[in-house]
Order: structure tokens, then C-alpha cells, then sequence
């Protein structure tokens, strides 16, 4: 799914939380749309969840309208449609679709917690964290970074096993 390039208005220039509280927004945007297509291919526990997370972008979406409001700006509206990265026909390809999604979501919200500060932070930690573990579920697996897609390429998700701290054998 494409999600497009919020370009911020000659007021906001010098805002970068606005941008990034924008691009989360437009990403929310691409996953309510995502989820209402996948959603009728599952059933059963993975139906529920889907509902579930339709709900939880919905819930996000409202939210970041808000805050874009907040900041002094105008949010920027879902587009009609979104182009789907590949076709989904049944379950298999409704379940990657949710994952692709999460993970999108994920760098939206790893941008916005660099741009901002305090409850904002905290918030958009929080938003991809659950990213992180939706994707997690919908995969089988998860990726050693989310949110990061130039860490995590080519990662193999099964393969991830516990990241060590840096520095928690006493060295560098």
C-alpha cells in the first residue's frame, strides 16, 4: 500500500513533529483501509484480531486528527483507495497483508518518536510497540528492529532471537 508524502504547508515548514504526527496520521489512514480489506478474509480467532486491530488504527487514526489540530495544522485526509501491495485472495495473503501493515505503521511511529518529546514520546512508543507485536502475531516471528526498515531488511524473522544490551558483557 502506498502511503503518499505529506508535504507540510509553508506554515508548519519548521515542524518537524507535525510532519511526522502527519505521516503517522496518512499511515493510519492506508491500515484502516487495509484492515477493511483483509478483514473479510479471515474468520474465527484471526477475524477477531483483525477487528481488533481495525479498531485500535481507528482509535489512532481519531487520535492523531487531534493532535495534528493541536499542533495548528489540518489533518491530511485518507485517500479513497489504496493501491494493495499484492492481491489478497484468502487467509494466507489477508495475514501477510495485516503484517506488512503493522510493519509500516512501525516506521511511521519510529519517526514520529524522534520528533517529538514527553507524552507525545511516550505515546508513539507505546503505538510501535503494539505495531511491533501485531506484526509479531500476524508473521509468526519478529524482526530485531520494527520501525526500522533499514536494520530489519532481509532480516529473517525466525531467526531473531534476544537482542543483548550493548555493553551487557562488560564490553563495547
Amino acid at each position: 500500500m502506498s502511503i503518499r508524502s505529506v508535504r507540510p504547508s509553508e506554515d508548519d515548514a519548521d515542524s518537524p513533529e507535525l510532519t511526522a504526527v502527519q505521516s503517522a496520521l496518512a499511515a493510519e489512514h492506508a491500515a484502516v483501509y487495509g484492515y477493511g480489506v483483509l478483514g473479510g478474509r479471515l474468520d474465527g480467532k484471526r477475524g477477531a484480531e483483525a477487528r481488533a486491530a481495525y479498531d485500535g488504527h481507528r482509535a489512532r487514526r481519531d487520535a492523531l486528527a487531534r493532535t495534528v489540530r493541536d499542533l495548528g495544522g489540518r489533518p491530511v485526509a485518507s485517500d479513497a483507495a489504496y493501491a494493495l501491495p499484492f492481491p489478497v485472495a484468502d487467509a494466507a495473503s489477508a495475514k501477510r497483508l495485516a503484517a506488512e501493515l503493522e510493519d509500516r505503521i512501525g516506521g511511521a511511529y519510529a519517526d514520529l518518536v524522534r520528533a517529538c518529546e514527553g507524552a507525545r514520546r511516550k505515546e508513539a512508543a507505546a503505538a510501535l510497540r503494539e505495531a511491533a507485536v501485531r506484526s509479531a502475531r500476524w508473521r509468526g516471528g519478529n524482526v530485531a528492529f520494527p520501525g526500522l526498515a533499514e536494520r530489519a531488511a532481509g532480516a529473517d524473522p525466525a531467526a531473531t532471537g534476544p537482542v543483548e544490551a550493548a555493553g551487557a558483557d562488560g564490553s563495547r
